[in-house]
């Protein structure tokens, strides 16, 4: 049973999915940081953050399981403020890479974007499969969306870049995945804001 009373009788099976989640997204962020670095990829790089901030949004999430509900939309909305601060580094990122130059490597992006989307995929299955997600477990689901949509970008970027040995396609994938991050934390925060006025309405309903 939970801290407000609620009993949850898929916690066992929501706790597993979140550990197989946790470390399949620890193994992509530390795979994109070393391919993005030795390919001059700044998509790479705004992923291998990203997964960062997914693997710890999962742990926050794993924590806040058997939590209060106030606890949980706590943690949602902490989960959502990480997205807006890391989608600002990716743009800072990206302006730095437009003024100084970068030659990004497109066969890197493609291998590791689609070995990335494979596994985004997975954990995006294994959630979907909860039952009675709460807002955290909801704020998971769209982490894992959000990676996977980013993935074929990268791979579409990847191929311009081979194409062309331009920089841009790189460039514009990596604010994409920062302006996917922006829409993925303001759903978050406004998803846990009702939450709270759902609790509300069933007090004093």
């Amino acid at each position: 049973m939970s801290c407000d009373g609620e009993i949850d009788l898929d916690s066992t099976e929501k706790r597993q999915t979140l550990w197989i989640v946790l470390w399949l997204n620890i193994a992509l962020a530390a795979g994109f940081f070393i391919v993005g670095y030795f390919a001059d990829s700044n998509a790479l790089l705004a992923n291998g953050l990203d997964n960062s901030s997914d693997a710890l949004v999962y742990l926050l999430s794993l924590f806040a399981l058997t939590r209060s509900r106030v606890w949980k939309r706590n943690a949602a909305r902490l989960s959502g403020g990480l997205l807006l601060l890391f989608a600002i580094g990716v743009i800072a990122d990206a302006i730095r890479r437009f003024i100084e130059g970068s030659e990004p490597g497109g066969m890197e992006m493609m291998a590791m974007a689609t070995v990335a989307a494979v596994v985004n995929l997975v954990c995006l299955r294994l959630l979907q499969k909860l039952q009675q997600k709460d807002v955290n477990l909801r704020a998971a689901t769209t982490f894992s969306f959000n990676d996977f949509v980013a993935n074929g970008g990268i791979i579409l970027a990847g191929i311009i870049v081979m194409l062309t040995g331009a920089n841009w396609p790189d460039l514009l994938v990596g604010v994409a995945v920062a302006g996917i991050a922006v829409y993925g934390g303001i759903d978050i925060l406004r998803d846990a804001h009702m939450d709270k006025h759902d609790q509300q309405g069933t007090k004093h309903g």
